[in-house]
């Protein structure tokens, strides 16, 4: 298993990405391929800022990721600003 740690900035409030994020679509196709998020949340001190933190097989979330770019861009994240850590278990 590997944790996922993105950061990314938004083109609409967090409110509006958040709904998507949460939707019924989105969990389906996380848990097809599963991943698990564990938490997601808007920065305190800049509300454009956003960080997500999935659990799923290694390389899984990264893949799902640069397959769905602009799916993802038309909920509002901004890819550019993207950075992602992954932490193994060993």
């Amino acid at each position: 298993m590997e944790t996922t740690v993105w950061t990314f900035n938004l083109s609409v409030p967090f409110t509006e990405w958040v709904k998507i994020y949460d939707s019924e679509d989105v969990s389906k196709m996380h848990s097809s391929v599963g991943i698990k998020t564990l938490f997601r949340g808007v920065s305190k001190n800049d509300e454009s800022k956003v960080c997500a933190v999935q659990q799923a097989p290694v390389g899984v979330a990264q893949k799902l990721f640069e397959d769905n770019k602009e799916m993802i861009r038309g909920a509002g994240h901004i890819i550019e600003s993207t950075v992602i850590t992954a932490y193994s278990e060993n």
